[in-house]
């Protein structure tokens, strides 16, 4: 037996309303490509260059709790600032951010991430240094891998030490596409 889709979209605005979903998430159009996105009570939980919900309900379910359901609602603040940014109407994003999951000092490199402006960049031994570990570029090169959060949180912006992009867990097109789009000359 099918659910109505009126029944079904009701009832997932009563589960948001009503506090009952641990995460919710929602598939997003964006020039980049199809994104999905997830946000919790707390903040946004993910952005994912892979669109397929199903590779993620378990991760989701794992991090924030079992009630995750697609809930276009629960994202529709970090649908508007993607739109905003990639219209170039955004540079910063007001959004919260729930990063649990993420080691302290992965949280302490994501932090400095999100200090780097838009239409800047830096290198990984930069990000290393102003996280308190110089000598851990590599280690950062894995977190920046590991974003659970690109474009909002910006690994797009950390380079190779000789300038040249090196690494992006959405793919080095897609990482050219952000940093022209921020107006970074590569």
């Amino acid at each position: 037996m099918t659910v109505p889709a009126e029944l079904d979209r009701r009832f997932r605005e009563a589960a948001v309303r009503s506090g009952m979903l641990d995460a919710g998430y929602d598939v997003v159009d964006s020039p980049v490509g199809s994104l999905l996105v997830a946000a919790t009570g707390r903040g946004l939980l993910r952005i994912s260059f892979d669109p397929a919900p199903d590779h993620h309900l378990e991760l989701l379910a794992r991090l924030a709790g079992p009630r995750v359901l697609r809930a276009p609602r629960l994202v529709d603040a970090v649908r508007r600032e993607l739109d905003e940014y990639f219209e170039g109407r955004r540079h910063d994003f007001d959004l919260g951010i729930d990063l649990r999951g993420v080691t302290p000092f992965s949280a302490r490199v994501l932090a400095e991430l999100a200090r780097v402006p838009f239409g800047e960049t830096a290198t990984y031994a930069e990000l290393a240094a102003r996280s308190g570990n110089p000598k851990a570029a590599r280690a950062v090169g894995t977190i920046m891998n590991r974003n659970p959060i690109p474009i909002v949180l910006p690994c797009h912006r950390i380079i190779g030490a000789n300038g040249s992009l090196v690494g992006y867990g959405g793919g080095l097109d897609r990482k050219e596409t952000l940093l022209r789009l921020e107006g970074v000359l590569l």
